[in-house]
């Protein structure tokens, strides 16, 4: 029997958020908390390879799990679970000092990750591509909102109406200018609220948009918490 999938980012995380709720000094497998975790991971549209399934993310995994970040933990005086990952120690430095942020992308996942699995039942992809800190669900669900064609359309016509023109917001290039006629309303378009602090319910608002180019967005994504549009231009410059 094949070893099931390793524990992704965003599994850790909302291990994590458990983990600092309930100690499992202190309980076991069978605590309800626990055994919640267990269904909502084997719900989650991340691992379609699963060789065990009787073993994937059980109970008993989850409550290991949670062993594993002990040895993490500063306030904890054993030694905990050797088993422990990479990742698990990157989630931990992440997360666990910041639990408003642990808990608002915990939160997030469960709210948002039905909108990542495909019509035909499939998931998300897992590959080694440098990820969202936030994880591949969140990552899904941002691109398919910066993939909304209605509303990116929207906000593209409403710039071009007033400027004539389609540039990035932060450092002015244009591609019809460089590009000639195919390059005629091209731009990407950034949401500035991560997926992790929309409320449930919200609905965006084109102001809530920044026309960028693609080395643009990549930068406005690289750091936590993002960064303005205004603020990369002050780099920029």
């Amino acid at each position: 029997m094949q070893r099931n999938p390793k524990w992704t980012k965003d599994e850790l995380i909302l291990a994590l958020e458990l983990f600092l709720k309930v100690n499992p000094l202190h309980t076991s497998e069978k605590h309800l908390d626990i055994i919640a975790l267990s269904d909502l991971l084997n719900r989650l549209p991340i691992h379609s390879d699963r060789p065990d399934r009787e073993k994937f993310r059980n109970p008993n995994g989850v409550y290991m799990k949670l062993c594993n970040f002990l040895r993490l933990d500063p306030s904890y005086t054993g030694k905990g679970l050797d088993a422990g990952s990479k990742l698990d120690e990157e989630v931990w430095n992440e997360y666990a000092a910041n639990r408003p942020r642990l808990t608002a992308v915990a939160d997030a996942i469960r709210n948002n990750y039905n909108s990542t699995i495909n019509s035909n039942g499939s998931g998300l992809a897992v590959t080694d591509d440098e990820e969202f800190p936030e994880g591949k669900v969140l990552e899904k669900v941002h691109k398919l909102r910066e993939r909304n064609a209605s509303l990116t359309r929207k906000k593209k016509k409403s710039i071009m109406d007033i400027t004539g023109m389609l540039a990035c917001e932060v450092c002015g290039f244009d591609f019809a200018e460089k590009y000639g006629e195919i390059g005629i309303g091209f731009c990407e378009c950034h949401h500035i609220i991560p997926v992790s602090e929309i409320k449930e319910g919200h609905k965006t608002k084109l102001s809530e948009l920044a026309v960028v180019c693609a080395n643009c967005h990549r930068m406005l994504h690289k750091t936590r918490p993002w960064l303005t549009t205004g603020r990369l231009k002050e780099i920029l410059s």
